[in-house]
């Protein structure tokens, strides 16, 4: 046996338990992981305004706290809003819900030539296998709700307390981060995160003002058709529309044209009509006057990085795709070096000179670079 393979088995077989211990570790500390690059990214995003209040005067720390107070005063009265809307409209369709059922029963009797009533629809409901499983099963199931609920506020928490240290301590992290860096390297970390700061910000204000834009399109027309809890609808359609890539529109839409519903199907056709509208003139017209000097990516490039972002961390890497992609895209251009492009009509998609040229010369003159001079 040669001497050298003792030894390159132990070292083989150790490399083989770093890996394994490292994957594990990994796998472990993945949630952890995407919570700090949540909180980063929103530590970004609210670094304009706290850099602003800093420069007049007031202390980092205070200006986080109170940005962060904004944002959760926002939240929580966001939150009671749609709460309080949702739990009336609950209330009104249980209020309704045996004039409801005594119609359908009418109707049942009417088309099926049926002798039904409310009272043995009711008795036969209360008693079936099926409710009272369900009710066993909804039962065993309060422990696991009640553990995902925690998980999540415990998540919340962590990422409120990552990005208010990113935010609070911003100069204090970028010093530790290029002390271990040689000068030339510390610029190029410095223009990252500058870029990573206008790009993120830039972001969010204009998703921001898109949201203003459409809650108030969309409050006018809920105004107009009388749809009840117009104000909490339009927060809703605005925020929502606007902050889930892809689906939100069509998302925030459903709850207004489900309420709609309620009071007449054409209100709701109404209400889908100006969603689809409305979109088509917010990714036409108002999306890329808003976006051209904060995010600007090829529409292509965001749809693509949103369907990336949800394939490898879901709806945390649809959020952050966006504004992840312009910086990469901001920061490249930065080295890139870019040539001015030659005046050819095949740049406009002009083909009309190559008609009539034999195969062989348009080869020719495509070689030589001849063709449109």
């Amino acid at each position: 046996m040669p001497r050298w393979l003792p030894r390159a088995m132990v070292m083989a077989l150790a490399l083989y338990g770093c890996f394994r211990l490292g994957s594990w570790a990994f796998d472990q500390l993945i949630g952890l992981l995407i919570n700090i690059l949540i909180a980063f990214f929103l530590a970004l995003a609210i670094e304009p305004a706290i850099s602003r209040m800093a420069g007049r005067g007031m202390r980092r720390g205070l200006a986080t706290f109170l940005v962060f107070l904004g944002v959760l005063i926002a939240v929580v009265g966001f939150v009671v809003l749609l709460g309080s809307m949702l739990a009336g409209q609950i209330v009104d369709m249980v209020d309704e819900f045996p004039k409801y059922l005594d119609s359908v029963i009418n109707w049942v009797n009417q088309t099926f030539r049926t002798e039904l009533s409310r009272v043995e629809v009711q008795d036969s409901l209360l008693h079936s296998d099926w409710l009272q499983k369900y009710v066993q099963n909804s039962a065993t199931g309060v422990l696991d709700v009640s553990t995902t609920v925690l998980g999540g506020l415990f998540r919340l928490l962590t990422i409120f307390l990552f990005s208010f240290y990113f935010a609070a301590d911003g100069p204090r992290l970028r010093r530790a981060l290029c002390s271990v860096l040689p000068p030339s390297r510390q610029a190029e970390v410095l223009r990252a995160w500058e870029i990573a700061v206008d790009k993120t910000g830039g972001y969010i204000y204009s998703r921001g003002l898109m949201a203003l834009i459409s809650g108030a399109a969309h409050y006018v027309l809920l105004v107009v058709l009388g749809v009840p809890y117009a104000p909490a609808l339009a927060v809703w359609v605005g925020l929502v529309s606007q902050f889930i890539p892809t689906i939100g529109t069509y998302l925030a839409g459903a709850l207004p044209m489900l309420i709609a519903f309620t009071m007449d199907p054409w209100y709701a056709l109404w209400i889908l009509g100006f969603v689809v509208v409305y979109q088509q003139f917010e990714n036409y017209v108002l999306q890329p006057k808003l976006t051209s000097k904060t995010v600007d990516i090829h529409p292509a490039v965001a749809f693509g990085s949103v369907v990336a972002g949800t394939a490898l961390m879901g709806a945390v890497g649809a959020l952050i795709a966006i504004p992840a992609v312009a910086t990469l895209q901001a920061f490249l251009g930065a080295y890139v070096k870019r040539y001015d492009v030659t005046d050819d009509p095949r740049m406009h998609g002009d083909h009309r000179l190559r008609r009539g040229m034999p195969l062989l010369a348009r080869v020719r003159s495509a070689v030589r670079g001849e063709y449109g001079e």
